[in-house]
């Protein structure tokens, strides 16, 4: 098990009713963060309506998560 960060933002936030959590997660990669927390909150999210940080720096769903690592879930940014 490995203890991890997350920060929620916009209706990620939304649905987990927190802006941040600690949780102790059986996790190898930034998608089973996302598996699990969608699965956790109940949230019907899909992938592609997420982008993902691992540790502040924009990451891929295939980046390696470790113990003490933080993963941030939010949607993407449209602008003009």
């Amino acid at each position: 098990m490995k203890k991890i960060t997350i920060r929620y933002f916009a209706m990620f936030r939304e649905n987990a009713g927190v802006s941040e959590e600690v949780l102790d997660m059986d996790v190898a990669t930034a998608l089973d963060v996302f598996e699990q927390t969608r699965s956790r909150h109940g949230s019907s999210e899909p992938i592609g309506h997420c982008k993902v940080a691992v540790n502040d720096v924009m990451a891929d769903w295939s980046a390696s998560i470790s113990d003490g690592d933080t993963v941030l879930l939010f949607p993407p940014v449209a602008g003009g």
